[in-house]
């Protein structure tokens, strides 16, 4: 009785608590399976965290095998109640949305994988035509709309646990897969392979702007520039001759306090240098050295309008898309977006594309010669290639800015959309404040801290 003698002097002395305490234990059960629920931990991990706290709330720690087994039943729980959960919200949002999931478990005839093995597979290639089946994969497992599947009172950790482990699955074991598992593996794993595939669409739309496009343009930008290199040595050898000529006479002349002869000035030029070749120079400099200091980045962008045909292929799903959204910042990009399948199907060469049916306030300086000043066409009309790709850009840089994200996305989502408000916080307070154990009242939580601090 030795043992239990010192238990109950430790209680008395120190004000520690029986492990068998009702009210305690009801605490620590609240605890253990809010804990549970809220956080994709491991068995280690809750048990650790179920130490931790008896320990600070002095309870007398039992044998490792019986908090080991109520850790097991917490986390069995958790499991049943998120599976419950999930088909629940599945059912009640559409009878007809579990058969149609559970369909992509079958293998069509003639293939060798099944649908759900099909939709897995992310782009390989970053080209214009694997872009578009990138889109056409964001809108064939768009059509199941999971977002009506109300699963706001889901820990959204405990759904992307459940969906890594569904992406991980072959088709074959989530089939097997007991009610209402299965129902909940699948509409975890297809909600969270609709984000990846709009992740994979806009992450291959990246790499096409910055690689495909951008770069291949810059490149070609600075070949032809490099190309020109030596017509503008040798008019320029010319140019410094004739000007080395006329400051040595003008000094003269200035000296001599005489009066300017310009025909004796262009005596003594033509000497070194003909006329006709300086008239030439000049005229070369100002055909390939434009008078605005961004004439580098302006050819870039001549460039990269012939880049046009890239592009045109999916164009129309871009722009048809409902996955983007944008905060206020990319309103303007996002609106010129919407437009660009109309601007796709248009015959510009019918029926010429105008300055005012263009956002002019959104081609910037560097894109102005290429959209609205192409030599090429007639005069006024607005080059459609070049604002098409100048609104690509646009979008490009706004996505990289949060300007403009996409939903649902994981890489690309609005990072506001994260945070917990309003009823989505209401109906996962009292779970995450157990898990947490943040069971006192605000003030005097904040008040203990603020006192901790303040004595440290």
């Amino acid at each position: 009785m030795t043992p239990y003698n010192h238990a109950q002097e430790i209680r008395e002395r120190f004000g520690y608590h029986d492990y068998g305490d009702r009210k305690w234990s009801r605490e620590f059960r609240t605890f253990l399976y809010g804990r549970a629920w809220t956080h994709a931990e491991g068995p280690v991990a809750l048990f650790n965290h179920a130490v931790t706290w008896l320990r600070r709330h002095r309870g007398l720690l039992p044998g490792g095998s019986v908090l080991a087994r109520q850790v097991s039943e917490a986390r069995t729980v958790a499991e049943r109640r998120l599976y419950e959960s999930v088909a629940k919200a599945t059912h009640k949002a559409d009878r007809t949305l579990a058969p149609a999931l559970v369909g992509l478990l079958e293998r069509p005839e003639g293939k060798r994988v099944s649908e759900l093995e099909r939709l897995r597979t992310p782009p390989t290639k970053s080209t214009g035509t694997a872009m578009v089946r990138a889109m056409e994969r964001v809108e064939e497992i768009s059509a199941f709309a999971l977002g009506r599947v109300n699963l706001s009172r889901v820990p959204v950790n405990r759904l992307n646990t459940l969906a890594r482990y569904g992406q991980l699955s072959k088709a074959q074991t989530i089939e097997r897969a007991p009610e209402p598992r299965r129902t909940a593996l699948l509409t975890a794993v297809v909600r969270q392979l609709e984000a990846q595939a709009v992740d994979d669409a806009l992450d291959l739309f990246a790499v096409l702007m910055a690689n495909r496009l951008i770069s291949s343009a810059r490149r070609a930008s600075e070949k032809e520039r490099l190309a020109m290199l030596p017509q503008l040595e040798k008019v320029a050898r010319i140019l410094a001759k004739a000007s080395k000529i006329l400051t040595e006479e003008l000094d003269l002349v200035a000296e001599a306090g005489t009066a300017l002869d310009v025909a004796a000035l262009w005596a003594a030029v033509e000497e070194a240098v003909p006329r006709t070749a300086v008239s030439g120079a000049v005229a070369m400099v100002d055909a390939l050295v434009p008078e605005d200091d961004g004439s580098a980045e302006a050819a870039m962008r001549e460039k990269l309008a012939l880049r046009y045909n890239t592009v045109r292929p999916f164009l129309s799903l871009l722009g048809e898309s409902n996955a983007l959204g944008a905060a206020q910042g990319g309103k303007r990009v996002l609106k010129a977006v919407r437009r660009l399948p109309a601007l796709s199907r248009r015959r510009v060469k019918e029926r010429r594309l105008l300055p005012r049916e263009v956002d002019g306030e959104l081609v910037p300086a560097m894109w102005r010669r290429a959209v609205f000043s192409n030599t090429k066409l007639p005069q006024g009309a607005v080059d459609r290639d070049a604002y098409v790709l100048c609104v690509l850009e646009q979008l490009h840089r706004a996505l990289n800015r949060r300007d403009v994200f996409a939903a649902p996305s994981n890489r690309w989502a609005d990072p506001r959309a994260r945070l917990l408000d309003g009823p989505r916080w209401e109906a996962m307070r009292a779970d995450v404040l157990a898990g947490l154990s943040l069971n006192e009242d605000v003030g005097e939580h904040l008040a203990t801290l603020t006192r901790g601090l303040d004595a440290a």
